[in-house]
């Protein structure tokens, strides 16, 4: 059934296509330009959805209904906001660094974006897809500090510096743990492209398949991908008690607003990795020796169980954020270095045992 739903069939027509009316370079050129405003259009989309769901989910958390006014059930204040963003002016404080100043929020949103478009939505629909994908992966969401950094040194302000140095040291720090959870999870999977990586994921999701290991892995990486993303109870880069806003507090404008969509969008992507590499991505939930029920799955499109997917964990680390006590610097610090990173070093080594003397699904 999924080979039905294969995105691989159209994208090879349209550029077939393309190729037979004009030369191969301008119909790439074309794709690439398509490509990006579709990427761009799905960004949007979804940093609306979310920061609705954010909304609503804070307020249930708290015992209240969240934005009720604007529309019917508060639907339209995110677009009221995001209106309101459009139109405030951009202002530049006086002491800044400007080229650096204006660079940073553009270097955090490209991270994001490049990132974002290693995720394979469903089959035959993934834009960047490498025999070491993962490597990518990780290695395009790092470039997001350089931003963070650049943003606290270049605003010439005490509280922006100490954001941005609390994130770097927070964000790098945790970036280990991530990534030993997710190389916990290619040594169960054999390969780093990401499509393969759900495709072998057929006859069962790796978070199953892999035994105590792979959840151990799986729980290392919520709470490491929530602290790299600076959300509660990790948002000491942001604490708003103490650092008014943190390394964005002085810009204003749509600058701001590549901040506040790029959080909202890398908790996307830490959720979408998860459902990617734990919970088999566009595959569908089958049941060994349930023919039937797995058939009735195969119905269900494969970007319906992505976002499924994606949207569980987003749900997850939300209910991680309004649960928590924000902790202190030298706790979070702590957390990582002594319990984290050595638990997940534990569990590659266990992990690789696992495979090696087949102890899996």
């Amino acid at each position: 059934m999924n080979n039905v739903l294969d995105f691989s069939i159209v994208t090879n027509w349209i550029h077939t296509m393309l190729t037979s009316v004009m030369p191969e370079g301008l119909a790439v050129f074309i794709e690439c330009v398509v490509i990006g405003v579709c990427i761009v259009l799905m960004y949007a989309l979804l940093a609306i959805i979310l920061i609705y769901m954010e909304r609503k989910v804070c307020g249930f958390f708290q015992c209240r209904l969240g934005p009720m006014r604007v529309g019917p059930y508060g639907t339209i204040q995110v677009i009221c906001d995001v209106l309101k963003m459009l139109t405030k002016e951009i202002f530049t404080p006086k002491g800044v660094d400007k080229v650096l100043y204006n660079l940073a929020p553009y270097m955090v949103l490209l991270a994001s974006f490049l990132t974002f478009a290693c995720l394979p939505m469903n089959k035959g629909l993934e834009v960047l897809d490498f025999n070491v994908g993962i490597f990518f992966l990780l290695a395009a969401s790092s470039i997001g500090v350089v931003g963070i950094l650049l943003a606290g040194w270049s605003s010439n302000n005490k509280f922006s510096l100490i954001g941005a140095m609390r994130s770097g040291a927070q964000i790098i720090s945790y970036e280990l743990s991530v990534g030993l959870s997710i190389l916990t999870m290619v040594v169960l999977a054999g390969t780093m492209q990401i499509s393969q990586i759900v495709e072998g994921q057929t006859d069962g999701w790796l978070i199953f398949k892999g035994h105590i290991p792979a959840v151990i892995a799986f729980i290392v990486y919520l709470i490491a991908g929530n602290a790299e993303c600076n959300r509660g109870p990790f948002d000491l880069p942001e604490a708003e008690s103490e650092l008014t806003a943190g390394y964005h507090t002085e810009y204003s404008g749509m600058h701001f607003g590549f901040f506040y969509l790029a959080e909202y969008l890398n908790l996307f992507i830490v959720s979408a990795i998860a459902a990617t590499v734990f919970l088999g991505g566009w595959m569908p939930l089958h049941i060994p020796g349930l023919d039937g029920f797995n058939m009735v799955m195969d119905y269900i499109p494969g970007f319906v169980w992505f976002f499924a997917k994606a949207f569980f964990v987003v749900f997850l680390l939300m209910w991680m954020r309004w649960t928590f006590p924000r902790l202190r610097i030298d706790h979070i610090v702590k957390l990582e270095w002594k319990y984290l990173m050595p638990i997940s070093l534990a569990n590659l080594l266990l992990m690789a045992v696992c495979v090696a003397l087949g102890w899996h699904f």
